[in-house]
Order: C-alpha cells, then sequence, then structure tokens
C-alpha cells in the first residue's frame, strides 16, 4: 500500500455556517473526509477529499448481507490551541478485530493512524476547545461491491468522517434491563462494533422509550440472567465501595473508555471488580441498600450516571451520590483527554497544534 496520502481540499469552508453552541449530536460534518477503497486483493492510495454523498451501486454487498463495522473516537482541543487524541492505537487494533469476524479485509493500523491525523489537523478548526465539546470521529468500512450473491465481498470502501460534538445525553437517564429480547449471543458479533448489532437493538430500546427509559441494560442470550451492556455503553456498578463491570466475551464490546475508568479507577485506590453480575444480585443490593451508583461508559458519552432501572415492570432508584464514583472519575479523566492533567498512563496523542 502506498504510505502517501492524496489530499484534495475544499475550495472554501463551511464552517461559518455551523451554530457551534446548538448542535445536534453526529449531525453536522466537516468539510473533508477520508476515503480508501479496496480493490484486487489490496488497498489503493488513500484520498482527503471534500465531505460529499458518494454513488453506491444499488447491489453494493453491504446493503444486502450488512457486512460493515465502524469505530468511535474523539479529538480534543487543550486550552493552547493544541488538537489530541485519546488511545487511538486502541480503535485502530479494534477495528481490525471488528472487521476480521464479518470477513472484512484488515486496514493497516499504521495507514489508520496515518489518515487520521492528516484529515484532523486538516480540519482543526472545527475542534473547539471548552469543557464537553469535541470532534466525534467515526471511521467505518462497508462492502463496496455490486452483487447479491451470499458470500464475502471482494470489494469494500474504508472512510472517516467528523462531527463537532457537545454532550451526548441531556438530563437524567434510566435504563429497563431485558429479560425477552438480546443484543448478541455467544459465538456472534456482539464484541465487534458490526452495524448490524445496533439495528437490532433499535425496536427493543424503542419499546423501553415507551415505557420512560433512555436505553436498555442487555443480558445474556441464554438465560437473561447476567448483566452484559447498555445499548451504547459499558456499565459500571458501585455496590459498597467496590466498582464491577462485567468481563468481556464475545457478546461484550471490549469499550476503550471501560478500561481506562478500570485503569484510572485503580490508579486512584477505588477497589475493582471484573466479573459477571446477576440481575438478582443487582436487585438484591439495590433493595438493601448496598447499591450506591450505576454508570455507564462510552466515547460518546465519557461516563454517564444512571439514576433509576426497571425490571419486569418495578422500579429502582439509584439517584446520585455527593462522592459519586462517577462523576470523580469522568472529570479526572476529561481532564487527560483536554490536556488539563497529567497523563501517567500515555493516554493522549497529539495531532497538531
Amino acid at each position: 500500500m502506498n504510505l502517501s496520502i492524496d489530499i484534495k481540499p475544499i475550495s472554501a469552508s463551511k464552517i461559518d455556517t455551523v451554530d457551534f453552541d446548538n448542535l445536534a449530536f453526529g449531525s453536522t460534518f466537516t468539510d473533508h473526509m477520508f476515503v480508501c477503497d479496496y480493490r484486487n486483493g489490496q488497498w489503493e492510495t488513500p484520498q482527503i477529499i471534500p465531505y460529499a454523498p458518494m454513488e453506491m451501486s444499488p447491489a453494493a454487498s453491504v446493503l444486502h448481507y450488512g457486512q460493515a463495522v465502524f469505530e468511535g473516537m474523539k479529538a480534543f482541543k487543550d486550552d493552547n490551541g493544541s488538537v489530541w487524541l485519546f488511545r487511538p492505537e486502541q480503535n485502530a487494533k479494534r477495528i481490525n478485530a471488528s472487521a476480521e469476524r464479518l470477513a472484512i479485509p484488515q486496514f493497516p493500523e499504521d495507514q489508520f493512524l496515518e489518515g487520521l491525523k492528516a484529515l484532523i489537523s486538516l480540519d482543526k478548526a472545527w475542534v473547539k476547545s471548552g469543557a464537553g465539546k469535541s470532534l466525534y470521529v467515526r471511521p467505518f468500512v462497508f462492502a463496496s461491491e455490486a452483487g447479491v450473491q451470499a458470500s464475502a465481498a471482494s470489494e469494500y470502501r474504508f472512510m472517516i468522517i467528523c462531527a463537532p460534538v457537545a454532550s451526548y445525553y441531556g438530563g437524567d437517564v434510566r435504563v429497563k434491563i431485558a429479560d425477552h429480547y438480546s443484543r448478541a449471543p455467544q459465538g456472534g458479533t456482539g464484541y465487534a462494533k458490526a452495524a448490524g448489532n445496533y439495528g437490532g437493538q433499535f425496536y427493543p430500546t424503542q419499546l423501553a422509550k415507551n415505557e420512560g427509559f433512555q436505553q436498555v441494560i442487555w443480558t445474556d442470550a441464554a438465560t437473561h440472567e447476567f448483566i452484559e451492556e447498555a445499548g451504547t455503553m459499558n456499565l459500571f456498578f458501585r455496590i459498597g465501595d467496590t466498582l464491577i463491570t462485567a468481563p468481556t466475551s464475545d457478546s461484550i464490546l471490549d469499550g476503550v473508555t471501560r478500561k481506562s475508568v478500570l485503569s484510572l479507577a485503580e490508579h486512584l485506590g477505588i477497589k475493582t471488580e471484573v466479573r459477571t453480575l446477576r440481575v438478582a444480585e443487582l436487585i438484591e443490593a439495590s433493595t438493601s441498600g448496598a447499591l450506591l451508583e450505576i454508570f455507564g461508559s462510552g466515547t460518546a458519552v465519557v461516563i454517564q450516571p444512571i439514576i433509576g432501572f426497571g425490571y419486569k415492570g418495578k422500579t429502582y432508584e439509584t439517584p446520585l451520590s455527593e462522592n459519586s464514583y462517577a462523576l470523580m472519575l469522568k472529570q479526572q479523566l476529561m481532564d487527560i483527554q483536554y490536556n488539563k492533567a497529567a497523563d501517567p498512563f500515555n493516554w493522549r496523542c497529539k495531532v497538531c497544534d
């Protein structure tokens, strides 16, 4: 693969037309996008071109068989105007693990990182400084070959698009524990960021929203006895003064923010346990008062407190405590991301000044 990138910049930016104080998450996009096609058994020379609609055959394999995976990450601007990424090498590794599970050719990690930095550097004016403001970065790859044969495609397109964002959720978040629908079975694609994993969640999540919940807590597909993860977040439960989160598996996403929260908590002396958690144990802890808080972690939300959950028609409250681990860990994590604090883990990756 040619290590050069063919860059075709726009003639005039649209940035002055954007109201950065009133952004709907993931609906406004920057001036450029990264594109690289896979044909004849190899990745071609990548391009950075103006963001625009693209032409695609109605027979494109992705539209029929769902061969598509993606990543989610953010770029941050510090008070001095420098732009940073957070653990981008983890996203490079994970998109390739996802691709392998869906029989998609892996994209070279060095090209992923080089293209990522080149794109963000070109659109650095879109990265705004200030708490909660960031550039959401969406790498993805899909089967672009035209044909409706039920087999892995031979042509693919790898892309990166970027969207300036503020906070993902507004207001309180309550979740419903699933006892019928499932997100991913053992042996499935749950650990991959496959597009179909999310499409299958929308209907049960819609039902939960009709009942006043914002997301679903998924349980294991076989028995619905064990907590797994939420629709867009890994989950943490503070029982006593111990943080508990489910172990990753082939049905649970290995979240970058999740593993960062675990490392940060241990660094701060917070006891953590990575183990299975039964729904029955969670209910018992809530009833006895031992359950002090629940929060989710993910790229979009960073850390999101969950103030209540529902199960089999009954609701349980988990109000935010004064000494909340969620809020403390979120602040510590964001201070690292925005270059406001020391980074003992070497998680920050500088993009440009």
